[in-house]
């Protein structure tokens, strides 16, 4: 017996390093997530979030990446995948009381948006 597998077309973006918490772009990736482009597009433009901007920057360069790469229709787009990983964290210290000092951990996420059309 032999499996068919069918290449469903995607387009992805992705931004690494990014120098915002992946706790803080999750919670505004969880709203886009299987919505189609343009809903998903007024989604981070109005979302009162830190990460609503860099979302937004990511999302248009997915939406040109379907377009110009793999030829696909802008309007059957939707946001099939969209995650925020844990990047590495970036240790800087701080002065404390008594001449003690405390870290301070500036977090980074590594941001992944793909796009499909939907038939």
């Amino acid at each position: 017996m032999e499996e068919k597998t069918t290449q469903v077309a995607e387009a992805r973006a992705t931004l690494s390093y990014a120098r915002i918490s992946s706790r803080k772009v999750k919670i505004v990736a969880d709203l886009m997530r299987g919505k189609s482009v343009e809903e998903a597009q007024n989604i981070v433009k109005f979302a009162p979030k830190a990460s609503a901007e860099i979302l937004e920057k990511l999302l248009n360069s997915a939406i040109a990446n379907a377009e110009n790469n793999h030829f696909m229709n802008r309007a059957n787009l939707y946001v099939a995948e969209i995650y925020a990983n844990q990047g590495p964290t970036l240790k800087r210290i701080r002065p404390a009381a008594k001449g003690s000092a405390v870290r301070i951990r500036k977090r980074t996420s590594h941001i992944t948006i793909v796009l499909r059309e939907s038939k």
